[in-house]
């Protein structure tokens, strides 16, 4: 089993791990651990295990790592490989790039006023 991570924070959707592990949506939701009533629920090794929620209204998300930890030891699927993929800067990463390289000069011109 292959899967590529899209994502720039590097977490997948219900959508990425139903293509990952080759099940139906509703396995997914099946297999996470959720409950309605709290929000985030203590890991649970023989579960899918989403990553922390601020909300309940926001989207379940895992992490690579634990989609095949949970398709290599729970559903027993061999040859489990993870890739990521470089997603293609946005212009919110842009400018954050932008903002390192002006900090850095200016730490530049402080260093050598300082000598």
């Amino acid at each position: 089993m292959d899967f590529t991570v899209e994502r720039p924070d590097g977490l997948l959707d219900v959508e990425a791990v139903q293509k990952a592990i080759n099940r139906s949506r509703a396995s997914v939701y099946r297999y996470a651990n959720t409950d309605p009533k709290e929000l985030n629920l203590p890991y649970d090794p023989k579960r899918l295990n989403p990553e922390l929620r601020n909300s309940k209204d926001d989207p379940l998300l895992f992490h690579p790592n634990e989609v095949a930890r949970f398709a290599t030891h729970v559903l027993k699927i061999r040859d489990v490989k993870v890739e990521l993929k470089q997603v293609p800067p946005d212009r919110t990463q842009e400018l954050l790039q932008e903002i390192l390289t002006e900090l850095g000069a200016i730490r530049q011109l402080l260093m050598e006023r300082q000598q």
